[in-house]
Formats: structure tokens, sequence, C-alpha cells
């Protein structure tokens, strides 16, 4: 970062402690432009505010972080997502980073150490992994192919799965999984391109076959 310049940043995170740690961490080298406590106030702040880095946790009110992240590409297409999270699993962090397209992953455990240099890595358009995430990322890519293809949904899609072989319609699945209709849609149609599957039925006999729901 060159001498004198402030990286400007968006906090979204729904607790307001956490964005005043976040705050005092990043406030002497970053400008904070704005602080979001819900998904659907990050994208109306990206929106107006245009930062170079949006900092992001994955759980928040509302349509959450991860179809946050999808939306804000469209939005503020040349801010960076830096995802701040509690979760390490790797479901978390791959979908992240394979599906929502996000420019970095760190766990709220390694933030005091290592946020600002994450901060200013992905401004600098590259991609930052905390020393948490890395492995995982590794041991993914090193892993043999051919895996059940159900290995191959993110969590997000395993639950909308589960749901729609539970008979829920799109509605139904946006209010149970706090995401909006419009998103829940777009992970339907996204699971029957994935899966190559063309029908409702086709959906419920997949998702009982994998054991996402039961044949009562």
């Amino acid at each position: 970062m060159e001498t004198g310049t402030r990286i400007r940043v968006l906090l979204a995170d729904d607790h307001r402690l956490m964005r005043e740690g976040l705050r005092a961490l990043l406030g002497a080298q970053c400008e904070i432009v704005g602080e979001a406590a819900s998904g659907e106030e990050a994208l109306e702040l990206a929106a107006k505010t245009r930062p170079q880095v949006i900092v992001l946790d994955l759980q928040m009110p509302g349509i959450g972080g991860l179809a946050a992240a999808h939306h804000l590409a469209a939005i503020s297409p040349a801010s960076k997502v830096l995802v701040l999270s509690q979760y390490s699993d790797e479901e978390y962090v791959v979908e992240a980073l394979a599906e929502a397209g996000v420019a970095g992953y760190l766990v709220k455990t390694d933030a005091a150490a290592e946020l600002a240099t994450a901060v200013q890595t992905v401004a600098a358009g590259k991609r930052y992994l905390s020393p948490t995430v890395a492995p995982i990322v590794l041991s993914r890519m090193n892993r043999p192919g051919g895996a059940d293809e159900g290995a191959k949904l993110t969590r997000r899609e395993r639950e909308v799965l589960k749901l729609i072989g539970e008979g829920a319609a799109a509605k139904e699945i946006a209010r149970r999984l706090g995401i909006s209709p419009k998103t829940a849609e777009a992970h339907r149609e996204n699971l029957k391109n994935k899966l190559n599957l063309r029908s409702t039925a086709a959906m419920v006999r997949y998702a009982i076959k994998h054991k996402l729901i039961r044949d009562d």
C-alpha cells in the first residue's frame, strides 16, 4: 500500500462489538466507509460507498453473508470480499471461495494478527487464506476426483435439495433458510444443472438416494 493511501473498507457483521473491534484493528491504515448488520444492509452500503474491500461475516440476519457475496459481484464488482467467519469447516470455505467467488477467507480466531495483512492483500487483487484455512483448501485441491456426485454439492445446496425433497416450494425454502425466494429459485436451477436433473420428481429421487431425506 502506497504511503498516505487508505484502503476503503466496509464492515459487515451483525455483532456491534465485533464491528467496533474490527474498526479499532483497521482504523490506523484503512478508511471505514460503513458498517452493516445484515446481508441486505451490506448490499445497500456497498452500492452507495463502493469500498475497495468488504469484510463480511457469513452468519448474519436476512439473506446472510454467502448470498450477499453472490450479489455483491454485480452490485459492486470492483469491491473485494474478505470473509471473516467463526467457521473453518471445509464446506463453508469451499462454498465461499468456489461458489461465491470471495477474494479471501479469514477465521475470527486469526483476525487480530492477520486482518490488516488480509485486507491489504485482497485490496491488491490477490487471494488471501488464513493459516487455519489454507490447509483445508490444499487438501481439497489434492483430493482425487471421481467421488460420489453428492459430495460435489455445497452445504447450502444440500440444504435446498433436502427441502425440495420434503416438498417445499421456493417461498418455503426461502423462509426456512433465511434467503430471498429469488435466491432459493436460483439454487434450485443450479442444482438441476449441476446434477443434470430435469424435474422435481428427479430431484426428490436424488435426495432419497443420497440419504438427504428418508423414503418412508
